[in-house]
């Protein structure tokens, strides 16, 4: 699975770096970006955790 980060919902709340510090980071903007391409098989749990706890709704997942 892949996550795209929609940098006009966005904040930078930072709410997916508490779930998931190893798949998300911020830029120097304080966006979300993804530190990878494409999730791996045993993060995805934290992945969808991270889609669905975003305050602006501002991840999608990708298949």
């Amino acid at each position: 699975m892949r996550v795209e980060v929609d940098r006009d919902r966005c904040e930078g709340n930072a709410v997916c770096v508490g779930i998931a510090p190893d798949l998300f980071d911020l830029d120097d903007d304080d966006y979300a970006v993804m530190k990878v391409d494409v999730v791996p098989a045993d993060q995805e749990g934290l992945a969808e955790q991270a889609i669905a706890e975003c305050p602006r709704a501002a991840l999608n997942r990708r298949d």
